[in-house]
């Protein structure tokens, strides 16, 4: 049966931040385009990719040991970008364009650096729905890691636009910008 005229006409609600605050506590809800995502914590496949690279680029670039500093490396921030509230799995802010450490529940300034580590249920939306928003908010840096696959795409927003700066896969050495002062093995992420 063909849904009515009225029902037509309804305006499909958009997702709110009200709608994450509710989602169940042991899943990750986002909103992108208008559309609350739910998924379940991270494998621990994920967990270890992320929780590694979190250390192998936190060390030097947040707290200065063996690199640079300069920068703020944090897990799992949530982020509120426009009518968009994304998790990525690591984010990281130049301190120079944040010299201060908000004391909030999220953060509305959008990183220098992303980094997104793949999963079967998360692939789609941070390739296709996450992706587009961290352009739109002048995102420099985005990495894709795939921890099945067991590689590393990493994207630099030029003009707007996406383009793939570095590939790498297995133990290919990861020396890369925004953070190509350091160098270390891809492998080191997976178990």
């Amino acid at each position: 049966m063909a849904p009515s005229q009225a029902a037509l006409k309804r305006p499909v609600r958009r997702a709110t931040y009200q709608d994450v605050l509710d989602a169940p506590a042991h899943m990750v809800a986002e909103v992108v385009d208008g559309s609350l995502s739910t998924h379940p914590r991270p494998a621990p496949t994920h967990a270890r990719a992320s929780s590694v690279l979190g250390g192998k680029i936190g060390d030097p670039f947040d707290f200065g040991e063996g690199g640079p500093g300069g920068w703020w490396i944090i897990d799992e921030p949530e982020l509120h970008l426009g009518d968009d509230i994304l998790v990525p799995d690591l984010a990281g802010w130049r301190r120079e364009r944040m010299p201060e450490f908000p004391d909030t529940a999220f953060f509305t300034l959008a990183p220098d650096w992303v980094c997104e580590v793949l999963s079967p249920s998360t692939r789609e939306l941070d390739r296709h729905g996450k992706r587009p928003v961290y352009a739109r908010e002048g995102v420099g840096h985005l990495w894709f890691i795939d921890p099945i696959a067991r590689d590393l795409e990493a994207f630099e927003l030029r003009n707007g636009e996406w383009v793939l700066i570095a590939t790498a896969r297995n133990d290919d050495p990861v020396s890369i910008p925004p953070f190509d002062a350091i160098t270390f093995p891809l492998d080191a992420l997976w178990p």
